[in-house]
């Protein structure tokens, strides 16, 4: 049975827990068991916190027995990704530029995550500062892909999608700046959910972009996300009973969203489209042009920040870092102050107008990424191939970024493919529950 549950959604895990079937000192030990034992398990996680995890599987334990759980998923455990502060653990956010750095302290929503009685069971590898949404790290750990031993898994909470695709976790904790949840989530047929910015504390998470960045999990099942939101806040999940995705209008995007498909991403986006709507969802394509502009904003808002954040860091060691994350960085010191402000007045603008244009709609629809995973030998000799495919990774999630949406990507049956839908900010119960409901029409 143990080796069952290595596979099951976080929901019904603790729906185990609290039927009396699963004992969760012996979930915890399960999925320890498997970190121990899996050959890859170094690649995806950075360490593992296995007194912490079996402390709190066993007080866990103890509350079910006495009838006193917290919440649906006390006792479940999960893993979170290498930018959350866990105290007494080192936290480095992929980077050497951090290397030895231990916080005192948790960080706000692993401690809010903890009193909702979720176990730790460790850090997972990422994207070097987060800044790369292939998962290519060759200062640290690259992880799998689960559909491709060659390929990049997404990034840059590519750890936290790898200890799910993999069956080391139930779910994991990532962020996402520009893509960075629903990249690898779609990338090993996951489910990913971005938050709105502000939405959960940033409080104890190593920043990249803190205009931008945001947490998020990614599992197994729409479910399981909507209860993670909820156990990370201290809130009530959304309701997804009986949700239906008939008379729903969602808007595709085909402005951006639709260029330079390759063929498995097309296939797998229109194919998930044509069920939505066999399940009488009401579908239509529309262009907005303000995306266009927006996205030539991207480089601005998002390096201009990075840089100002990390450069005293970078620039006192820059031989530690991976070249073309430093280049990025570092691209970031071309923008004036005037330049940010001016590039941030703009974008304000335009969030206006996308609301005003997508209000009658549901949900925005799009491709989660235009291309496959990449190969990772092929990323690490072939220059004009890495800026190609680098770009490209993040060109459609980047645009919920920039407009400051909530969004969820479910996978589409196409391997590494994955269907995004976005809507406005602070609306993550009603993307939750559309996408429940769109989650049962693919299948």
């Amino acid at each position: 049975m143990a080796g069952n549950w290595l596979w099951m959604t976080a929901a019904d895990l603790g729906r185990g827990i609290d039927a009396g079937k699963i004992h969760p000192v012996e979930l915890t030990e399960a999925f320890l068991d498997a970190i121990n034992r899996h050959p890859q398990a170094d690649r995806i996680y950075t360490r593992t916190t296995p007194r912490r995890a079996r402390s709190m599987s066993m007080a866990a334990a103890d509350r079910a027995k006495l009838g006193r759980r917290i919440g649906p998923l006390d006792g479940v455990p999960i893993s979170w990704k290498d930018l959350f502060d866990a105290s007494g653990a080192p936290c480095e956010a992929g980077s050497a530029l951090l290397r030895g750095r231990i916080p005192e302290v948790d960080a706000e929503v692993l401690t809010t995550a903890t009193s909702q009685g979720l176990v730790c069971l460790g850090k997972t590898h990422m994207s070097e500062l987060a800044f790369s949404g292939l998962g290519l790290n060759p200062i640290t750990a690259t992880p799998p892909n689960v559909n491709d031993q060659g390929a990049v898994p997404g990034g840059s909470s590519s750890g936290a999608a790898a200890s799910v695709a993999f069956g080391l976790a139930p779910a994991g904790i990532g962020s996402d700046t520009g893509g960075s949840v629903r990249i690898p989530a779609a990338w090993n047929d996951l489910v990913g959910l971005k938050t709105t910015p502000g939405r959960l504390s940033l409080r104890g998470v190593v920043p990249l972009c803190e205009r931008f960045d945001t947490v998020g999990p990614i599992a197994r099942s729409v479910e399981d996300c909507a209860l993670l939101l909820a156990a990370m806040e201290g809130g009530k999940p959304a309701d997804l009973a009986g949700a239906s995705i008939k008379g729903m209008r969602l808007l595709v995007l085909d402005t951006v969203a639709l260029d330079d498909l390759r063929h498995e991403p097309a296939s797998g986006f229109e194919g998930a489209v044509e069920r939505l709507a066999r399940a009488g969802a009401r579908v239509e394509t529309v262009k907005i042009p303000e995306v266009t502009e927006a996205m030539t904003l991207a480089a601005i808002t998002f390096t201009a920040e990075a840089y100002g954040i990390w450069r005293d860091t970078i620039e006192s060691a820059p031989e530690k870092m991976f070249p073309r994350i430093l280049e990025r960085f570092r691209s970031g010191a071309q923008f004036t102050g005037a330049d940010y402000v001016a590039a941030w007045r703009r974008l304000d603008a335009l969030r206006k107008i996308w609301a005003q244009k997508t209000a009658a709609y549901d949900a925005v629809i799009l491709p989660t990424a235009p291309i496959l995973p990449p190969n990772a030998q092929r990323l690490m000799e072939d220059d004009a191939y890495y800026v190609t495919e680098n770009l490209l990774a993040l060109r459609n999630t980047r645009i919920g970024n920039l407009f400051g949406l909530c969004g969820v990507t479910l996978p589409t049956g196409q391997p590494s493919c994955g269907i995004s839908f976005m809507a406005g900010p602070g609306q993550e119960e009603r993307i939750l529950r559309l996408t429940s409901a769109a989650e049962r029409v693919l299948g």
